[in-house]
């Protein structure tokens, strides 16, 4: 292979990488759980359809006392303890 097509292999494998690890790092500074990142209250989940098909490990979440909408990490705790609370409720 020519320079050229190895300058063209590495740039391309460099910007796809950066890609992977941008995401890896974004994915991890979405909170986790129910609780909003601006004001720290419980937050609701919003059923998306679009981002539910496409992101299905995201919860779409919007938050009732700033009115925060965004995505948060699923949290089998949450998932768990709203379980409870419900089955809790039912005679």
């Amino acid at each position: 292979m020519t320079d050229a097509a190895w300058f063209g292999v590495v740039f391309v494998a460099f910007f796809i990488l950066r890609g992977v690890v941008a995401t890896w790092v974004f994915l991890f500074l979405l909170p986790q759980g129910d609780v909003c990142p601006n004001c720290g209250e419980s937050t609701l989940r919003v059923e998306s359809p679009r981002w539910n098909r496409i992101l299905p490990w995201f919860r779409t979440s919007w938050c009732y006392s700033c009115g925060w909408e965004g995505l948060l990490r699923n949290d089998p705790d949450v998932a768990a303890r709203t379980h409870r609370t419900v089955t809790q409720r039912v005679p």
